[in-house]
């Protein structure tokens, strides 16, 4: 079991070389990631907002937000995307497409903290080239 999980971890660690190095060349003004919270934050959600911090510092520039839903001023934001508390999104700001990796987040940011990250560059690849 413990041979399954390091071949496991080294694969997902250099997918995730693999993703950063073709990926990071490639500036996309695209794509923002949104990160919503409440003013008091959980352990999750600031796992999950220095793991998103981790990634798209190899990323080439990809705008991160974080937005407090408990301020006025982003009152009509939060209601835009539903966030009530701690959401991930995807996000193209010309043509106002998301995509919520909410679910995704909360279910890899404290325990599979590479897979987190793979699957993150994953996902900002397929969301670029829609």
């Amino acid at each position: 079991m413990k041979n399954i999980n390091s071949k496991s971890l080294i694969i997902n660690g250099i997918l995730f070389l693999v993703f950063n190095l073709s990926f990071a060349q490639k500036k996309n003004n695209s794509i923002e990631i949104y990160q919503f919270h409440n003013e008091h934050r959980c352990v999750t959600c600031l796992e999950i907002e220095k793991l998103t911090k981790e990634v798209l510092k190899t990323q080439g520039g990809i705008p991160f937000k974080l937005i407090n839903v408990d301020e006025k001023k982003n009152e009509k934001l939060a209601e835009k995307f539903e966030a009530t508390s701690t959401a991930l999104f995807l996000v193209n700001p010309k043509t106002g497409k998301r995509k919520d990796l909410t679910s995704f987040a909360f279910m890899y940011a404290m325990g599979e903290k590479v897979k987190f990250k793979t699957d993150l560059m994953r996902e900002i690849q397929e969301f670029s080239k829609n």
